[in-house]
C-alpha cells in the first residue's frame, strides 16, 4: 500500500502556482522514500492502515488537492496551506520514527538516504518559510485599487502561473468547485477571489490583443472573425456559451444543450461519460464573466435567447432565467435529499449576489419550499433552508413573505438544534426579519429568546456576536426585555464585564444599557454587583462603552442612593469629571448628572450627621 501510494504521488504532473516549492519539496522527499518502501516487511508493505501508509496518503491528497485547487485562494490564504503542508510533513516523521528502519536489511547507502531524508521531514514539519510576501503585498494592491496597474497583474499572473485563456478557466472551474463543496465562501473570499480573477483575465485579453496589434496591421484584420477560445465553447454544441452551467462531473456546458441532454434520459456526463451524481446544475458565474469580457473586447455581441417578454425580464434582473428558476423550485419539491440540499445551497448563493437574484427567487415561489426544509433531517439542507431565507430576508419585500410562511416557530427551533453554523445563521435571520416592529413580537412570543442568550454563552465568536446583536434589536420591545431578564441574561452579561478577554464587553454594555431602562432589569442588575466592573469601563474603556457603562450608572444611582454611595466610594469622580468634559454628547450628559447625584447624597449624608 505506501509503495502504490508513493507511484500515485511520483506520477503527479510537475507542480504549478504559488505553493509550487512546497508541493515539489513534499513529493521529491517522498520519492526519496522509495528504496526504504521496498524494503518494508511484508506486513507493513501490504496493509492500508499503517501510520506511513496513512500519512503518504495525506501527502498524495494534499498535493492533489493543490494541484486541482485555485490558486488565488492558494495565494490569499498562504498561511493556512503551508500551515497543511507542514503537518503532513509532520505525520510523515512521525510514522517513520515509529517505525525500525535502521532494523531492515538494506544497503548502507540506502539507510543513510532514508536517515537524510527523515531529519528533512523533521526540519519540514516546523514552518520556517514564510509566504511570498511580495505577491501577498501585490494581491492587497490588486484586491483594492480599481482599475489595477497592468505590471501589477502581470507580476501577480506570473507567480500564480496563470498565464493563458485555458488557466484562467481552469482557475473559474477550481473556484466554483471550491465555492460548490463549502456551500459558502471560504473567509468571504470568494467575490474578492472572482474580481481578481476577471482583473487577471482582462489583462491576459489586453495583453494579447495588443500583441495582435503589433504583428498584424493588415486592412483585412478588420474583417477577420476572432476565433473563439476552445474553453468558451460548449462541449455538445461547439458554440459560444451564453449561459454556462456545471454538472457533477466538473465539465461546463450551455444550459439549453446539456437540459436537453438531460431530459432525454441520459445519467452521463457527454464529454467524460462519467455517472452523473446528481442532475443539479450550477451556474458558472466567472466563466460567464470571463466570456462576456472576451467578447466585449472582440466586438461581438452575445446571442439573445428566444423568450417571451417575461423571461427576457428575468434574464436582465437574475443570474437564471425563469426555465432555470422552475428547474429550482422543482427539485425543492422533489423528495429527494441530494436534490433539496443542491437546490437549497444554489438559492443561497445566488440570493447572496444582488438584490435581484432575490426578488426573482421570492416570485418563483421558493420561500414556503425553504421554509419547509427547515425541519429537514439533513443537517446541510437545513443550513442552507436557514442561510438562503437570511439572503433573502435582506430585501424588505420578502421579511412579510417568510413571517407569512410561519417560518419564525422553525427557525427558532433550528436555533435550538441545529449546527454551530445553523444556528448563527438562523440568529440572523431572526435579527434581519426583527428590523420590522411587528415582528420582534413575534420573535419574542415564539420563545427565541432563551435560545439566543444559549447562543451568546456558548457559540462561535461569530455566533456570540450574531446572538447579541438579534436580542438587542429584540429588546426594543419591552416584552422582550423581561423575557430576557427572566431567561437570566443579566448574569452572563456581567460575566462578560468582568472577564473583557471574551470581546464580549462592548455587546455586554450595549445590552445592560437597553435593559437598564426596565423596572425588573434595573433591579437584576443592581443585585449582581455591577458597580465595580463598571467604573473599571468608566476609567479605562472605550469612547462609546465608557458611554454605555456610565448611562448604566446613571440609571442605577437615580433609583437607588447606595449605588451612587457605591460608585462614589469606589473613586470614580474623577473619571466622571473628566468624561463629562471629554466624553461624547450623550456620555458629558449622564457623567454630569451621576456627579450631581453623588453631590446631592454627599448633602443628605452630611445633613443626617448633623441631625
Amino acid at each position: 500500500m505506501p509503495k502504490r501510494v508513493a507511484d500515485e504521488i511520483a506520477a503527479l504532473p510537475e507542480p504549478r502556482g504559488p505553493l509550487r516549492r512546497p508541493c515539489a519539496d513534499l513529493s521529491r522527499r517522498v520519492r526519496l522514500l522509495a528504496p526504504l518502501l521496498d524494503h518494508l516487511p511484508a506486513s507493513s508493505s501490504s496493509s492500508s492502515s499503517t501510520p506511513l501508509a496513512d500519512a503518504l496518503g495525506a501527502a498524495r491528497d494534499l498535493l492533489r488537492k493543490t494541484r486541482d485547487g485555485s490558486k488565488i485562494d492558494q495565494a490569499m490564504r498562504g498561511d493556512a496551506f503551508l500551515d497543511e503542508f507542514a503537518g503532513v510533513n509532520r505525520q510523515i516523521h512521525l510514522a517513520l520514527d515509529a517505525l525500525p528502519y535502521n532494523t531492515f536489511h538494506m544497503p548502507q547507502e540506502v539507510q543513510e538516504q532514508v536517515a537524510l531524508v527523515h531529519s528533512q521531514f523533521q526540519r519540514a514539519s516546523t514552518r520556517t518559510d514564510p509566504p511570498d510576501t511580495q505577491l501577498s503585498m501585490d494581491l492587497a494592491w490588486a484586491l483594492t485599487d480599481n482599475p489595477s496597474d497592468p505590471a501589477l497583474l502581470t507580476r501577480i499572473s506570473h507567480k500564480l502561473q496563470l498565464h493563458t485563456m485555458a488557466d484562467m478557466k481552469n482557475e473559474s472551474i477550481a473556484l466554483h468547485n471550491m465555492v460548490i463543496s463549502t456551500a459558502g465562501e471560504p473567509d468571504g473570499c470568494v467575490d474578492q477571489m472572482s474580481s481578481l480573477l476577471k482583473k487577471l483575465k482582462d489583462c491576459v485579453v489586453t495583453e494579447d490583443h495588443a500583441n495582435d496589434a503589433l504583428t498584424t496591421r493588415s486592412a483585412s484584420i478588420k474583417h477577420r472573425s476572432p476565433i473563439i477560445p476552445d474553453e468558451f465553447r460548449c462541449p455538445i454544441s461547439l458554440e459560444l456559451m451564453q449561459d454556462p452551467v456545471i454538472v457533477s462531473s466538473g465539465q461546463t456546458y450551455e444550459r439549453s444543450c446539456i437540459q436537453k441532454w438531460l431530459d432525454s434520459g441520459h445519467k452521463t456526463c457527454p464529454k467524460t461519460q462519467q455517472p452523473l451524481s446528481h442532475t443539479s446544475l450550477t451556474p458558472n458565474f466567472v466563466l460567464k464573466s470571463l466570456i462576456s469580457q472576451w467578447c466585449e473586447a472582440n466586438g461581438i455581441e452575445l446571442p439573445k435567447n428566444k423568450q417571451n417578454s417575461r423571461d427576457k425580464k428575468a434574464a436582465k434582473s437574475s443570474d437564471y432565467d425563469h426555465a432555470g428558476l422552475v428547474s429550482l423550485m422543482n427539485r425543492l419539491r422533489s423528495g429527494n435529499q441530494d436534490e433539496q440540499r443542491a437546490a437549497a445551497g444554489e438559492i443561497r448563493l445566488l440570493a447572496k449576489r444582488n438584490v435581484n437574484n432575490r426578488i426573482c427567487i421570492a416570485e418563483a415561489g421558493a420561500i414556503p419550499l425553504l421554509v419547509n426544509l427547515l425541519s429537514s433531517s439533513d443537517p446541510r439542507t437545513q443550513e442552507h433552508a436557514v442561510t438562503a431565507l437570511l439572503n433573502l430576508s435582506i430585501h424588505e419585500n420578502n421579511k412579510a413573505s417568510i413571517v407569512d410562511s410561519h417560518a419564525i416557530p422553525k427557525i427558532v427551533e433550528v436555533l435550538k438544534t441545529g449546527s454551530m453554523e445553523t444556528r448563527e445563521n438562523a440568529a440572523a435571520t431572526l435579527f434581519s426579519l426583527s428590523v420590522v416592529d411587528e415582528n420582534k413580537v413575534t420573535i419574542g412570543a415564539a420563545g427565541a429568546i432563551p435560545p439566543l442568550i444559549n447562543l451568546l454563552c456558548d457559540g462561535s465568536p461569530r455566533g456570540k456576536k450574531d446572538a447579541a446583536t438579534a436580542i438587542f434589536n429584540l429588546c426594543i420591545y419591552q416584552g422582550n426585555k423581561v423575557r430576557a431578564v427572566k431567561a437570566g441574561i443579566v448574569i452572563h452579561l456581567m460575566n462578560f464585564l468582568v472577564d473583557p478577554t471574551g470581546g464580549m464587553i462592548d455587546e455586554a454594555l450595549s445590552l445592560l444599557s437597553i435593559l437598564a431602562g426596565n423596572p425588573e432589569g434595573k433591579i437584576v442588575i443592581a443585585q449582581s454587583e455591577p458597580i465595580p466592573p463598571l467604573v473599571e469601563v468608566i476609567k479605562t474603556g472605550s469612547p462609546r462603552n465608557r458611554e454605555n457603562a456610565a448611562a448604566i450608572l446613571w440609571l442605577l444611582c437615580s433609583a437607588d442612593t447606595e449605588q451612587t454611595l457605591a460608585a462614589k466610594a469606589a473613586g470614580v469622580e474623577d473619571a466622571l469629571k473628566e468624561l463629562s468634559e471629554t466624553g461624547t454628547d450623550r456620555a458629558k450628559r449622564k457623567a454630569s448628572s451621576i456627579l450631581e447625584l453623588m453631590r446631592q447624597a454627599n448633602e443628605d449624608s452630611l445633613k443626617g450627621n448633623g441631625h
